[in-house]
């Protein structure tokens, strides 16, 4: 995307910079009302993101990284042992509760579109999803 280089410090920023706007614009696909401007409706995407590129906080960068071996088995360790407690709580759930959380996360369909595809109003997935994630919230940290 050429007018990612328009907003970027570095061939690297702008190709984060449509990285993210590819994505974000894929996920928004839906939103687009008028085909003929397709172009005007990316370039503001780009434009955004570039703006948000910007606004994030980096670290300082430092002279030296040092790396243990051991700090990344525990790290390891800790995510694998995470995943073992989502997939714990995930499982406690209704398989309702779990189906609407696959098609959210999983699949990455929006509100609409799981409304659409199990065939119930959209103000009932929003309602369900969001019990959902509080079980699942509340499960993960007992």
């Amino acid at each position: 995307m050429r007018e990612a280089y328009y907003f970027a410090k570095s061939r690297s920023e702008a190709e984060d910079i449509a990285q993210d706007a590819l994505l974000r614009a894929w996920r928004n696909r839906s939103k687009l009302r008028d085909n003929a401007r397709r172009k005007e409706w990316l370039t503001s995407i780009v434009r955004r993101e570039a703006f948000r590129e910007h606004e994030r906080v980096r670290p300082e960068p430092v002279e030296r990284v040092e790396f243990h071996l051991e700090a990344a088995d525990d790290e390891r360790v800790v995510d694998t042992v995470e995943r073992a407690d989502i997939r714990a709580a995930i499982d406690r759930l209704s398989e309702r509760e779990q189906l609407l959380l696959r098609l959210r996360y999983d699949e990455d369909l929006t509100e609409s579109a799981i409304s659409r595809r199990l065939s119930i109003p959209e103000g009932t997935v929003k309602v369900r999803l969001h019990r959902a994630r509080h079980k699942l919230r509340r499960a993960i940290e007992a």
